[in-house]
């Protein structure tokens, strides 16, 4: 168990590392957001055109990879929305059962299913070097192949929770809280 714990610390540490590069898009989009809204308006009163439909979808491909790749992030944190009327009355023993059952049959394959469907999606874009069909736009095969790999690290993140949960359920570390699955490795 100590080596499927230490597995799991390795799974934490890379979706820890990816949610935290992640954030400062979160920044980096809000000043994108600002700029666009200021050239829009800028470009009204001059009668000259400023902004580009480029930065328009630069800042929806960062709020994509924020939310994408931020799920493994927020799964190692348990911030994902969860229906609390059960589980919050529960014992930690209940809530760890809860938790497996849930991955088991929900996370993970739904998240292999997206895999899947999203990889050929994702091919077919590559295939074509797609890019967007707005003048000056950005191509589409690079923010269509976040999706598959955001569902990796969704599933080896749930891995690393089953891991965590198990390891609980074995008497052999603390129930794992938000962010706290590292104890006892």
């Amino acid at each position: 168990m100590q080596k499927l714990l230490r597995f799991s610390g390795i799974i934490d540490a890379v979706n820890e590392r990816i949610g935290r590069l992640i954030s400062w898009l979160v920044l980096i989009m809000v000043l994108l957001g600002v700029y666009n809204a200021v050239t829009r308006k800028l470009s009204q009163t001059i009668g000259m055109d400023l902004s580009s439909n480029a930065y328009i979808e630069a800042q929806w491909y960062m709020f994509s990879l924020v939310f994408l790749w931020g799920a493994g992030y927020a799964l190692k944190h348990q911030a994902h929305v969860r229906v609390d009327i059960l589980y919050s009355r529960v014992s930690e023993r209940a809530k760890a059962w809860i938790d497996i059952i849930g991955t088991c049959l929900f996370l993970i394959p739904l998240s292999v299913l997206i895999v899947w469907v999203s990889y050929s999606y994702a091919a077919d874009s590559w295939a074509i070097l797609e890019v967007s069909p707005d003048p000056g736009g950005l191509p589409r095969y690079l923010i269509k192949s976040v999706i598959p790999i955001a569902f990796v690290l969704l599933i080896v993140q749930g891995i690393s929770e089953l891991i965590k949960q198990i390891a609980f359920l074995k008497g052999q570390i603390p129930f794992p809280r938000s962010g706290h699955g590292e104890e006892g490795v």
